[in-house]
């Protein structure tokens, strides 16, 4: 792959062969962070599972304390006075059945998030084919299945992400900005790898994080220490 001068010029910045600790890692991400808008700061962790096998799973979310630095667009599906609650709790998009006509008619996915009622799920349900694939399918492991539909917006406009594994068994996470610091980065950065050891299962054999790399939208990858960062929680 051919990178552009910009890209090429933060790459020397960076040691490919070094094992970063967190703190140097995501200031040498900030200094390599050289596009014009502010870049998202991402993580990236490879875990020693197998996303094949269901007893390896590795799925959940996890409000960042400083968020993400994005505006996160909520898509509510419910009805009677959970309506009324998802309306107070600031999300974009309220319905039920016009909602749902209009993802499965339009093909319809101008939001970031989607939180519905478990009484609402045999409705959902049948958006799995558009939903599933964008990563927008609602889950309960995620709490965006939930009777408190009021708090579960909340949580998404507060910085409230989702992590699960893909078919390649790493895991891939905005931690916020680059220009939130690298202190805010850090305390999101931490938060996040604590919940992910924490969700280790119990079928896990051997070392679990593998690799971790952290890197903004536009920037060189800087690898961490798999064992510190596993150390964290």
């Amino acid at each position: 792959m051919k990178h552009g001068k910009r890209y090429v010029d933060s790459a020397k910045l960076v040691e490919k062969t070094k094992l970063y600790d967190v703190k140097e890692a995501l200031d040498v991400c900030i200094e390599t962070a050289k596009a014009k808008f502010d870049e998202t700061v991402e993580v990236h962790v490879r875990l020693g599972v197998d996303s094949r096998h269901s007893d390896q799973q590795v799925r959940g979310a996890v409000v960042l304390p400083h968020g993400t630095g994005k505006t996160v667009r909520v898509l509510a599906i419910c009805k009677g006075d959970n309506t009324k609650f998802a309306q107070e709790a600031g999300a974009e998009y309220i319905g039920a059945e016009d909602m749902a006509s209009k993802i499965q008619n339009e093909g319809w996915t101008d939001y970031d998030v989607v939180i519905t009622t478990p009484d609402m799920m045999g409705l959902v349900g049948r958006l799995g084919k558009i939903l599933g694939p964008r990563g927008l399918m609602p889950n309960p492991k995620a709490g965006t299945v939930t009777m408190d539909i009021a708090k579960a917006i909340k949580d998404s406009k507060a910085g409230k992400i989702e992590y699960r594994l893909d078919k390649t068994n790493i895991i891939h996470c905005p931690v916020g900005k680059v220009s939130f610091g690298q202190q805010k980065l850090k305390e999101n950065f931490e938060v996040l790898l604590d919940a992910i050891v924490k969700a280790k299962p119990a079928a896990a054999k051997g070392q679990y994080i593998k690799s971790c790399v952290v890197a903004s939208t536009m920037g060189p990858g800087v690898k961490i220490n798999p064992i510190r960062a596993e150390k964290i929680s």
